[in-house]
């Protein structure tokens, strides 16, 4: 099943920009590739007699700029530093939470921020989560090696690590190496510090990969030892057997992120299916699907709550010991100059 996903990334990665996965007229779903899986929506399903029709991309900037350029879906799944950047486009409207029974079982940690939920209503309906951490191949690294960032900047793997193409990701990298855990006030010293230890990471970087297809090729391949990654790249290697160490406790820490549904206005579709999506998507059963297909947690702790803590454990989705940086939203200034910056280094400047 995680193969399966892997090979939806990489088949719909040429066609990210039209409806690959046409089903149900009514609801249009925008969404990461690969999450048209029914295991998440049987609800729907059941309901419905079918799949919502879905449309992809491949990350949260590209969805961005897409629907302000004048896509329209219903509904969309961006992670949590997005939503403050569709409210101020004016792009979403509020969920009505009296028709989402399972919202109250939602993690309160999903649930802090006023960009989430204020006097206007309900923005932002969290639903899944992972981390992002060190990926090695123990044939090639010690334990030793891998128990600090700094191995991105050894110039023992020159040539041999691969970093996310993704602003969030990489720069929670750079900004934990340099000693900083939360992101929410970044001061000027800590984002010079950051980008320059970004630039020497950027000189070991064989490539920044696109999706966990491409990361675990490389891995596979031995042209990468080391990679920063997320929870399903790792899992997709396991199943593959290919020999990888997914180590979360490094000692200055990982980044945790988070995704969720936002609920565009004035959609083409069905308003109704909208909320008979987010309520599958919050079933219990869901958890499950998300853990076996993606290798990731689900925002629901009452459906946790029904998977083993052995289960938990196989899938890295366990509660990690350690320093952790939230992903929790920061301001859309900040996150458009750590983009350009990122750009930057990666152009050799």
């Amino acid at each position: 099943m995680l193969r399966r996903r892997i090979l939806a990334v990489s088949l719909v990665a040429l066609t990210a920009n039209s409806a690959a996965f046409a089903a149900d007229p009514e609801l249009l779903v925008f969404d990461w590739a690969g999450f048209e899986n029914q295991a998440l929506i049987e609800g729907y399903v059941a309901k419905n007699g079918q799949m919502p029709t879905y449309t992809f991309f491949g990350d949260d900037d590209e969805a961005f700029t897409k629907v302000t350029s004048g896509f329209q879906a219903d509904v969309a799944h961006p992670c949590s530093q997005m939503i403050q950047k569709y409210r101020d486009a004016d792009l979403i409207e509020p969920w009505d939470v009296s028709r989402i029974p399972e919202y109250a079982n939602i993690s309160p940690k999903f649930k802090t921020s006023k960009i989430f939920a204020d006097e206007g209503g309900v923005w932002y309906i969290p639903t899944d989560y992972a981390y992002t951490a060190i990926a090695y191949n123990p044939d090639e690294v010690s334990a030793e090696q891998a128990s600090t960032l700094q191995i991105f900047t050894d110039p023992a793997f020159a040539g041999r690590t691969s970093l996310p193409n993704n602003t969030d990701d990489t720069w929670s990298l750079a900004l934990l190496a340099t000693g900083v855990s939360d992101w929410s006030n970044i001061t000027e010293e800590q984002f010079a510090a950051a980008a320059a230890w970004l630039r020497l990471a950027h000189a070991n970087v064989r490539t920044y990969w696109a999706d966990p297809a491409e990361n675990a090729q490389l891995m596979k391949t031995g042209e990468v030892v080391v990679s920063w990654s997320w929870n399903d790249g790792v899992a997709a290697m396991k199943a593959e057997q290919i020999p990888v160490v997914f180590n979360r406790t490094p000692k200055e820490g990982v980044t945790t992120w988070f995704c969720g549904y936002v609920n565009f206005k004035n959609q083409p579709g069905n308003e109704d299916k909208a909320y008979d999506f987010i309520n599958a998507w919050l079933d219990h059963g869901s958890a499950k699907g998300l853990l076996e297909n993606f290798g990731y947690a689900h925002s629901n702790d009452a459906a946790m709550a029904d998977i083993s803590s052995e289960e938990l454990k196989a899938g890295d989705v366990d509660p990690v010991d350690g320093i952790l940086l939230s992903q929790v939203p920061i301001d859309p200034a900040m996150r458009d100059r750590m983009t350009q910056e990122f750009e930057l280094i990666k152009s050799g400047f």
